[in-house]
């Protein structure tokens, strides 16, 4: 079942966030990117975005990230950082093997690195899917990967020096 998504109250704490975000399909991923940069400002975060040719491209750039902020300061400078991206599934099988080579990637990189990466790629069928999930307010997934961002970094802030 889809789930809306609700206003939360959270709190950057001067955090920097970083959105590496997809420019294939990028009707949908300008849309979640501008719903999680207006829930991160809200919250007072700081927000670098980085550009990709597509969803394929954006662990490299993840992992490029969390290894710069771990190694400039011994722990992570950067609070969490955010993946964007769509992808429709086609005729082939190509679309899937492109999801799971990016969630297997995204979820090394934030265990390697300890910092939280956030999966906001999504595989589509359609593009009323897609419309639902990225076009409007009511299920934003932009949304949804920031508060989730929020969330991770106040946890991970606990085991900061």
């Amino acid at each position: 079942m889809l789930k809306s998504v609700r206003s939360k109250n959270l709190r950057a704490g001067g955090g920097c966030f970083a959105i590496v975000a997809s420019r294939y399909n990028g009707q949908y991923v300008e849309a979640m990117l501008r719903a999680a940069r207006r829930e991160l400002k809200r919250a007072g975060a700081q927000i670098r975005v980085l550009r990709v040719p597509g969803a394929f491209e954006i662990p490299a750039v993840a992992a490029r990230l969390a290894a710069e902020a771990r190694a400039r300061t011994g722990g992570s400078s950067l609070s969490a950082i955010i993946g964007l991206g769509v992808i429709f599934q086609g005729e082939t099988s190509h679309a899937q093997h492109i999801g799971w080579g990016v969630t297997h990637a995204l979820a090394q990189i934030q265990v390697l690195h300890q910092i939280p990466v956030i999966h906001g790629v999504f595989v589509f069928e359609n593009t009323e899917q897609a419309k639902v999930r990225c076009l409007g307010k009511k299920h934003n997934r932009g949304t949804e990967a920031a508060q989730t961002a929020l969330e991770m970094a106040r946890l991970m802030e606990h085991w900061r020096d």
